[in-house]
């Protein structure tokens, strides 16, 4: 089925194979579950919007530098297959806690994997059709795939790249990246990032700050006038605040872990004291909508400051 990119001219539609209850769907977990250790290895390796802000919030701009974003089109059904099996064989043989996850060696996960890989079938309008390239959006696994692939990518882009073209940061979170590089090396940078998978199929675009500002994640990157960012909450065009509604038949505990998802996500990521006053208000009148009542917040904001609290005295 399609699922639809509502926040994309066009509304293009993103193809997904529903794994769920598919032949190898066991499998294609099981093997995630293995590889998950190996990802994150890399400096570039971002795990979330809270440590990136962590990372970047003391990061300043010089003369002639800008926040640049690359994406790569389309990269779980283009990732080449032959190369990544082959990347993550590197890195399973160097895994020296491998074999306190699993009694497999190397070789049988990656022969698990090819099989995992090449045998994507789905059904579309009444035919019966086998993905040939790429990792099916759907599996468990393509995630762990196409990390992998991803971070020898870009281990071999920043260490090729000549010193004035090379960005002076670099973060990725799966397909999307983060970095302040020159400007007048922007487009030379996204050509070199082109040429380094030779199967010609991971291709980047770029898209440069704009009113010195730039998303990330869920996270808007603003330069400041003396070269320093400051970070708020980012919100796509496309975003109704609509949340889970406090009169809907869930958990009492699904429901506080709303707001507190949503006032942790202010904590850890908005760096100005004014600009958190201001987004808490936007997420406590948003939830108001939602009929949250007033002692939710009192309940989560409490609980946090509590946590904070102990914290401060280990």
């Amino acid at each position: 089925y399609g699922s639809p990119k509502i926040h994309k001219p066009g509304t293009p539609l993103r193809p997904i194979v529903d794994y769920t209850g598919s032949m190898a769907y066991n499998l294609s977990k099981s093997l995630s579950d293995l590889l998950k250790p190996l990802i994150g290895k890399t400096k570039y390796f971002v795990k979330n919007t809270a440590t990136f802000a962590k990372d970047i919030k003391d990061l300043k701009l010089e003369e002639g530098e800008i926040m640049n974003s690359h994406d790569v089109v389309s990269l779980f059904t283009n990732v080449p297959i032959p190369e990544a099996i082959k990347i993550i064989d590197r890195r399973l043989k160097a895994d020296k806690t491998l074999h306190k996850r699993t009694n497999l060696t190397p070789e049988d996960i990656t022969e698990l994997l090819t099989f995992v890989l090449h045998t994507t079938y789905f059904q579309y309008n009444g035919n019966l059709y086998q993905q040939i390239q790429g990792a099916p959006m759907g599996s468990p696994v393509s995630v762990a795939v196409s990390n992998l692939y991803m971070e020898d990518h870009e281990e071999t882009a920043n260490e090729t790249a000549p010193p004035e073209m090379k960005p002076k940061t670099w973060k990725r979170y799966v397909d999307d990246s983060f970095e302040i590089i020159k400007e007048n090396q922007r487009n030379s940078f996204t050509d070199h990032l082109n040429s380094i998978d030779h199967t010609g199929s991971i291709k980047f675009t770029d898209e440069p700050q704009v009113d010195n500002t730039i998303p990330f994640l869920d996270a808007a990157i603003s330069k400041k006038e003396d070269g320093s960012l400051k970070i708020k909450v980012y919100r796509k065009k496309t975003h109704t605040d609509q949340y889970l509604n406090f009169g809907s038949h869930h958990p009492i505990q699904h429901k506080l872990g709303v707001v507190r998802t949503l006032y942790e996500r202010a904590d850890n990521i908005v760096t100005d004291p004014e600009d958190a006053k201001e987004e808490i208000l936007h997420v406590n009148k948003a939830l108001s909508v939602c009929g949250y009542p007033k002692w939710t917040f009192k309940q989560i904001r409490s609980e946090l400051e509590t946590r904070e609290e102990r914290k401060a005295l280990k």
